[in-house]
């Protein structure tokens, strides 16, 4: 991305960090308004960054699970929230990939500690790990961490480096 070479203004940074997990129906009149010298041009490419990328990921989720014999192959989603430390999981960019493993017939639930309800969209949450492992087929984690390691053969993250 071009700020990350350092070339971008502090607007498209802006832009950038108010669209990650948006579409464009969804920004406040607010954040429009701060977005106005921004080239649409540019706003439309980074939300359809946003929809391939997770299309691409769920894609990649269901071709793991495809080897499960299962009518219905249960996918965990370890953490909704995209930071560690973070409690703001409401617009968290796995939400749009959980739609989408939706319509690949798998059965979605969360292990989110940091959760205060015992739903989120209809996906059952779980704070105790040892029994939301054992309930997944595979765990899908945004950012890996080791108390995953007893179950990393049905780990999928994007998390190279495994570092946050």
């Amino acid at each position: 991305f071009v700020f990350a070479m350092g070339g971008a203004s502090s607007a498209i940074k802006k832009l950038y960090k108010a669209i990650f997990q948006k579409t464009k129906d969804e920004f406040s009149v607010k954040e429009l308004q701060s977005f106005k010298d921004v080239p649409e041009n540019i706003i439309d490419a980074i939300v359809e960054s946003n929809r391939t990328r997770k299309g691409f990921v769920a894609n990649q989720i269901a071709e793991m699970v495809k080897s499960i014999n299962k009518e219905k192959p249960v996918v965990g989603i370890y953490r909704l929230t995209m930071k560690t430390s973070s409690d703001n999981f409401r617009q968290s960019a796995i939400q749009g990939v959980i739609k989408r493993l939706e319509k690949h017939n798998c059965e979605v639930i969360i292990y989110e500690p940091m959760a205060t309800v015992e739903e989120h969209y209809g996906h059952k949450i779980y704070m105790n790990l040892a029994q939301f492992k054992a309930d997944c087929d595979v765990v899908v984690a945004n950012r890996y961490n080791p108390e995953l390691d007893d179950v990393k053969d049905r780990v999928y993250t994007r998390d190279i480096f495994k570092r946050d």
